[in-house]
């Protein structure tokens, strides 16, 4: 008995995870297209100003993916077909990613 909820535990985490990194894979990839894009930069944003949406934005993306791994949790839990709450909560890992993206280029290029 004890094995089988060790197993079970141990699944849930290694499925938390992956939506974590996923997340923050995803809004990594999403802030270099902006931060890289860049050809010159404002002497005002200081010579750095590079790290904090490179470090800001992942963190935030990665919160989304835990907050998509939690809606999909909750849609079995209600009894929906895993698939839909799937579907269902990518939009609000599109509104957490978008966060993290203005607060990631703010004061830099979203001015």
């Amino acid at each position: 008995m004890a094995e089988n909820v060790f197993k079970n535990q141990s699944q849930i985490n290694t499925t938390r995870t992956k939506f974590i990194l996923a997340g923050g894979t995803i809004a990594l990839a999403v802030i270099a297209l902006f931060v890289f894009s860049v050809n010159t930069s404002n002497p005002e944003w200081g010579n750095y100003w590079k790290v904090k949406p490179l470090l800001l934005t992942p963190f935030i993306g990665a919160f989304g993916g835990m907050v998509m791994y939690y809606c999909t949790r909750l849609a079995a839990y209600m009894q929906i077909n895993k698939v839909a709450g799937f579907l269902l909560s990518i939009p609000v890992y599109v509104v957490i990613l978008w966060i993290g993206i203005v607060l990631g280029l703010n004061g830099t290029l979203w001015n």
